[in-house]
């Protein structure tokens, strides 16, 4: 019989690789970190974000180009948040770290109604404080935790509630121009960043801590998505390919494509045979 230990060894050596692999890919696919950036690496406490640290801190080994990397986490002073974890992991880790103590929470409180989800309004508040510390701190690549179902997600809660074709981009300029915002995990499958996570055995922290549940109209495109994989291997990977090869002239957007302004165009039909009136082929001069 084979040790299990070492079967457990190597499955996490292959998940390991593949998933540094598509985090390069990703990075050199959008030129995502450059020479001299110092990246800021969002640690909400969950399995994506700290899988893009374990990540990039090996990555950052071996890569062609040299960049820091900071962890920064955002106390909400949600009741209950253990204060403690991020520090002592990231202090045994030896990476340098900053924890952001603002008291987003109450203002949600205050403004959300009793019983209504929380997440829309929390996240901005938490992105204009994320935002404003990389802006004071010299951070030139700010990095999210979102991956490939992530992105899928957001499509399809998209076309199906806001009546656009619109995701997630793997690399975002802010709305004032003044942060990018990167998405290494973007090529990554959230069933292999599970098994990652439970393999690393990181200290999680759950997201619920306010109460609030998941928007329930994402919760069920991930459940569409899970059954899909399920049923049909394979179809997501074709889905996230298709966000790569758009077609504007195949679709209906007016701004993308010039449709008012297409015209037929005269061919040039010379030293060609042609049928004549007569039903004999001739060759047009």
């Amino acid at each position: 019989m084979s040790d299990p230990s070492q079967k457990s060894r190597t499955q996490f050596n292959k998940l390991q690789k593949r998933l540094r692999h598509y985090v390069g890919d990703a990075i050199a696919d959008y030129n995502m970190i450059e020479d001299g950036d110092k990246v800021m690496v969002c640690l909400s406490g969950g399995k994506d974000s700290f899988t893009l640290l374990d990540i990039l801190i090996n990555l950052q080994k071996t890569a062609p180009v040299r960049f820091e990397l900071v962890a920064v986490n955002l106390d909400q002073k949600q009741p209950g948040f253990p204060e403690y974890v991020l520090p002592e992991y990231l202090e045994a880790l030896g990476v340098p770290y900053h924890i952001i103590e603002k008291d987003t929470y109450s203002v949600v409180k205050r403004v959300i109604p009793e019983g209504k989800t929380t997440c829309g309004l929390c996240s901005r508040l938490r992105r204009g404080t994320l935002y404003g510390y990389a802006e004071a701190n010299g951070v030139t690549k700010i990095a999210l935790g979102h991956h490939r179902d992530d992105i899928l997600e957001t499509f399809f809660l998209n076309i199906f509630y806001g009546g656009k074709l619109k995701a997630m981009p793997p690399k975002l300029l802010s709305d004032d121009k003044k942060n990018i915002v990167i998405r290494p995990l973007a090529y990554c499958r959230e069933k292999d960043i599970q098994r990652f996570a439970a393999f690393r055995d990181f200290p999680l922290i759950p997201c619920n801590l306010c109460g609030s549940q998941e928007n329930l109209q994402r919760q069920a495109m991930k459940v569409m998505l899970r059954n899909w994989d399920k049923q049909f291997p394979g179809r997501l990977e074709t889905l996230f390919t298709s966000l790569k090869n758009i077609e504007p002239s195949q679709l209906a957007d007016t701004r993308l494509f010039d449709f008012s302004g297409l015209k037929q165009q005269p061919q040039n039909t010379e030293g060609q045979f042609i049928v004549s009136d007569t039903g004999l082929a001739v060759l047009a001069r």
